[in-house]
């Protein structure tokens, strides 16, 4: 496993913009993506993830339970990526992250459209925290041994599962857009192979550790399949995540007590399922 992801800071250069047939990007809250009139341009990252993803979303059927940005080809015949970077069409709405029920039915929606799909290889070369903190989770690689001890009683409390894994969106609270009259909006999609509820458990988690959310949020999706071990792995992934990008100077006081309730959580429904 070698390839590995690039992303980079700064506006697209002029000839970038000329390549898809725009001009005068701005910075819009996503994270390093630039809004040039109706489209959205940001570093592609993985490149054959990014060809993949956005072959999907192009051909993706429309939905009443969901909206995706369909990606732009350059204006140049270059294709979805050109030079590194990719673009995607404009859609309303913003993130709410008070509305993490919503978010979690649209992804459910999203998920059943791309069920059929069938599993890229590419994610087997896929290397970055990311994915190797999905991979700590499923017991792929092991443990980092560091982690302020966060991960002890997640391992403890992981069991084997026996579910399907599909293509699914592994970062969703923020990347979930609402607008008046019209369905959420899934964009910025991170591919993992996983069950389904193991994506809702990751932005149940995250909800909880970052959003505000009450234990309430994790009770209401607690039919999904084997949901006390998908919140343990959700949470096993996203710490072993941050270990591997940050390192020990990256658990501040505020991020430990962020996870120990959320970690709490996710073992008790773990132990109620022995």
């Amino acid at each position: 496993m070698t390839a590995t992801a690039f992303t980079g800071d700064g506006p697209p250069p002029a000839g970038i913009l000329a390549a898809y047939g725009v001009a005068g990007a701005e910075p819009v809250w996503m994270g390093g993506a630039w809004r040039a009139g109706t489209v959205v341009l940001k570093r592609a990252g993985f490149l054959p993830e990014a060809l993949w993803r956005a072959d999907v979303l192009a051909t993706l059927p429309g939905s009443p339970a969901f909206r995706v940005a369909r990606p732009v080809p350059a204006a140049d015949g270059g294709g979805w990526v050109t030079r590194g970077w990719e673009a995607y069409r404009l859609v309303p709405g913003e993130p709410d992250v008070r509305r993490q029920d919503d978010v979690l039915r649209a992804a459910a929606a999203f998920h059943e459209a791309i069920a059929h799909l069938p599993r890229p290889s590419f994610l087997d070369e896929r290397d970055d925290p990311w994915s190797r903190g999905d991979r700590v989770a499923w017991e792929e690689l092991p443990a980092p041994s560091g982690a302020a001890g966060l991960l002890e009683p997640l391992i403890r409390a992981r069991r084997p599962v026996d579910l399907p894994s599909q293509a699914v969106h592994g970062d969703l609270p923020g990347n979930v857009l609402f607008a008046e009259g019209l369905p959420p909006a899934i964009i910025d999609w991170p591919l993992y192979w996983r069950p389904p509820s193991w994506a809702a458990a990751v932005a149940v988690a995250d909800a909880l550790c970052w959003y505000g959310a009450p234990p309430a949020l994790a009770a209401r999706w607690a039919h999904l399949p084997e949901w006390g071990q998908m919140l343990v792995r959700a949470l096993i992934y996203r710490i072993a995540t941050h270990d591997t990008a940050h390192g020990p100077a990256g658990w501040t006081p505020g991020r430990l007590a962020a996870y120990r309730p959320a970690i709490e959580i996710a073992t008790a429904y773990a132990e109620q399922a022995l």
